[in-house]
């Protein structure tokens, strides 16, 4: 009985499931042609310039997905992961559809309920298949099917603990056949080779600082003659990484340390995102800014928005509005006093547009003027980020992103009044996680959460 889950090369290890999601995706746009077709008209046969729309639509999504790398191998991949993937395709290939309709002249031409439709339904459907696979394969490796054998050799940092995380790891298609302890030695060299032809496994990870560059290289040659797929897994230690991947400059490739993963096509589709919920949201809040803009100005004397500079993407300076919930003061140059809880200055409308942060609706304006978006960290005055820059680790990594109106600190807890260090440093930790994790998904996950419970957490004052 063998100690670990004996892997047979299948049909899906040489073409894994995700080059088979190309042919689900065609099949489900063009199914969902048809039924918008049946839906719209009464009549599941189309004529042959919705026919030939279907079928060019569907081809346009396919590309789009695999340009989204979403018929590349799934395996180590988070589900959330893999849908933001699957909706920023949809998206590139809905501007490309209008696109090609716009030029070429031929909207007026189609059914508009019949193509929205279209959209609603392979957008689902898409959605659906995918998580059906996503159970599917679970299901399979939790029962010890369609897994990788690995051989994990830990050095005692923390990336080899993470990666022993059995049920975990085993979620994304590994299993730690064995875990052997790093030693500087030829005795150790001929224990991983001895290993390695005892468990025969897939693959090696080699969890070992940077200074262990001279090992690497002994066990590339150890293995020379072995068919196995090494993976190197620096042990960071205490250094604080920012979307660190492995980008190729100029034909060599880097292994980025503090980089902003809001380039190419995730910046458009970040803007994208950001002018049409930007959009939605600011025409349906506009009775209440002014509503909110006469109880101000008959409420307390002076402007009815605040302004004031913050620390924009790359360290531009830019004006954030929002609602006047103070008295008008005069401060000394170059000091700005943080609102406490009770503070004096602070009107009775303005408590009650700060607990329910809707003294930050005018910050819209700002994510249409491509300043800030909707989800991203909370700008910070900058006084404060001079104050703060040198007693928190990176915290300025912060501003590598557009600045949000509301972000994953503050659906966390992280809101209002930062009145330590610690808390500063909470929520900077809770800025950096999510720039190192964005996708489409957590933004609309974090607009969600923001909506039932962040407009009136409990930090809130």
């Amino acid at each position: 009985m063998p100690l670990y889950p004996r892997y047979q090369p299948t049909f899906a290890e040489r073409y894994p499931i995700a080059t088979l999601a190309a042919m689900v995706d065609f099949l489900v746009v063009v199914a969902a042609g048809y039924l918008s077709h049946l839906w719209r008209f009464d009549s599941l046969a189309m004529d042959g310039r919705y026919t030939l729309t279907t079928f060019l639509f569907a081809l346009v999504v396919m590309l789009s997905l695999w340009l989204c790398g979403m018929y590349r191998s799934w395996r180590g991949k988070s589900f959330a992961r893999q849908m933001g993937s699957l909706y920023g395709g949809w998206l590139a290939a809905i501007g490309i559809a209008f696109t090609l309709a716009s030029v070429l002249k031929e909207s007026q031409v189609y059914s508009r309920q019949w193509f929205f439709m279209v959209l609603a339904l392979g957008g689902l459907g898409c959605t659906l298949a995918r998580f059906a696979l996503h159970r599917l394969l679970k299901g399979l490796r939790s029962s010890g099917h369609n897994l990788k054998t690995v051989v994990l050799v830990d050095a005692g940092g923390r990336a080899a603990h993470q990666l022993n995380q059995r049920q975990a790891l085993q979620e994304h298609g590994y299993f730690v056949a064995r875990v052997l302890p790093f030693a500087p030695d030829s005795e150790w060299l001929d224990l991983l080779v001895d290993t390695i032809e005892q468990k025969r496994p897939h693959e090696v990870w080699l969890c070992l600082p940077l200074t262990e560059g001279a090992t690497i290289k002994a066990v590339l040659y150890a293995l020379r003659h072995h068919m196995i797929e090494v993976r190197f897994i620096p042990e960071w230690g205490d250094i604080p990484l920012l979307n660190h991947r492995v980008s190729n400059i100029a034909g060599l490739y880097s292994l980025d340390l503090s980089c902003s993963p809001m380039d190419g096509s995730a910046r458009i589709v970040k803007r994208i995102e950001d002018l049409l919920l930007g959009t939605l949201i600011a025409l349906l809040v506009l009775p209440v800014c002014v509503a909110i803009g006469l109880a101000i100005k008959f409420s307390s004397p002076g402007p009815v928005l605040f302004k004031q500079y913050r620390t924009g993407i790359n360290g531009q300076k830019f004006k954030v509005y929002k609602f006047r919930s103070m008295v008008v003061h005069q401060e000394s140059m170059e000091q700005v006093t943080q609102a406490v809880k009770g503070d004096v200055r602070i009107t009775k409308l303005g408590a009650f547009l700060r607990r329910t942060s809707l003294d930050e609706l005018p910050q819209f304006y700002n994510v249409l003027q491509g300043r800030m978006s909707i989800v991203g960290p909370r700008p910070h005055a900058l006084a404060h980020n001079e104050f703060y820059k040198d007693l928190v680790e990176s915290y300025m990594q912060r501003h590598k992103v557009k600045p949000g109106i509301t972000g994953w600190a503050q659906v966390n807890g992280f809101r209002g009044e930062t009145d330590t260090l610690d808390k500063m440093q909470k929520r900077v930790e809770h800025d950096l996680w999510y720039i190192d994790n964005w996708s489409l998904g957590l933004d609309l996950r974090i607009i969600f959460e923001t909506l039932y419970k962040g407009f009136a957490g409990r930090n809130a004052y």
